[in-house]
């Protein structure tokens, strides 16, 4: 299916969690180079204050409060982006709140509010977007984690979301491809960031898990905002940022293996050049994703073959 896709400064893009961290910076990167942008997040303080940042800049914004846990509010974004800008290009689901800390000893109401925060507002998001661009098309992009593909000490719950989002989306992109619905499906999968991940997560941890971090940044949000962006020009089923691909693998191939690779990452400081050297080749492949799409096509007609071949 072929579908084509504007550049940026001709789209109007959606963006939830969009008042901090990867949704700020993506929010503020497309409106720089002169897309439109729709702000989704909870908090109207916070969305006031990124709406008059990316205004001062010159940006074209509008801002939207919005519990993204609540089907009924997520459809009220894509209403207020229609009625302002007439059409969606692109919606970015990036909303997220850390889940961290042992499994048995997260209170299961709070998991369970930030599960549906994590995993059904992209599932809503989903939905929104897809009924407002079935006609004229566009691009979907879904924001997972290096986690996406394994679990990992203190991230059980986290670990838990980003695989159903991995698994929404992959099933997405398939079903709008086989009823021929235009829109484009990304998942985009980063690595540590800074602010780290349990700096901002909920803390029913006990005292050695407090006493850990993320691992060292590698990278800063807007490294994420601009593979974000790619997918929203060019089509780009997965890409991840700051992650070795290997690493990502593993999760399939070797999963114990991945396992402890995990684990040292997660209870002791990562090796901060390992991962830079992850982000150098990540920008390089995003600087010209075209050529790096034949060898994707490559590698999936290579699995598929060797599937068939395993079968009875």
């Amino acid at each position: 299916m072929n579908i084509s896709q504007k550049p940026l400064n001709e789209q109007v893009i959606v963006i939830t969690g969009a008042s901090s961290g990867i949704g700020l910076a993506t929010a503020e990167v497309a409106a720089d180079r002169g897309a439109a942008v729709v702000l989704a997040a909870r908090s109207e303080t916070e969305l006031a204050f990124a709406m008059a940042r990316i205004r001062q800049r010159g940006g074209c914004v509008v801002a939207v409060a919005a519990d993204l846990a609540d089907e009924r509010q997520v459809a009220q974004i894509g209403t207020a982006a229609m009625r302002e800008f007439g059409r969606i290009d692109t919606w970015v689901n990036s909303a997220g709140l850390g889940i961290c800390g042992r499994l048995r000893e997260h209170p299961v109401a709070d998991v369970r509010k930030r599960f549906e925060t994590n995993f059904w507002s992209v599932v809503y998001g989903c939905n929104v977007a897809v009924e407002h661009m079935r006609s004229n098309g566009g691009t979907i992009v879904n924001i997972g984690r290096e986690v996406s593909n394994g679990g990992a000490p203190l991230l059980g719950m986290s670990s838990a979301a980003k695989h159903a989002i991995r698994g929404y989306t992959d099933a997405l992109r398939s079903e709008v491809e086989r009823r021929n619905i235009p829109i484009r499906v990304s998942l985009v999968e980063p690595g540590p960031i800074d602010p780290p991940l349990l700096d901002h997560a909920s803390s029913d941890r006990d005292a050695e898990a407090k006493e850990e971090k993320d691992p060292p940044p590698a990278f800063r949000p807007e490294d994420v905002a601009h593979a974000i962006l790619v997918c929203a020009e060019q089509s780009v089923p997965e890409i991840a940022v700051g992650v070795p691909r290997l690493q990502i693998a593993m999760a399939t191939l070797a999963p114990r293996l991945f396992d402890l690779m995990m684990e040292r990452q997660t209870l002791n400081p990562m090796k901060r050049q390992a991962v830079t050297k992850s982000l150098a080749y990540t920008r390089a492949a995003l600087a010209d994703v075209g050529r790096a799409l034949p060898f994707m096509a490559l590698g999936a007609i290579v699995a598929a073959r060797v599937a068939t071949s395993r079968r009875p």
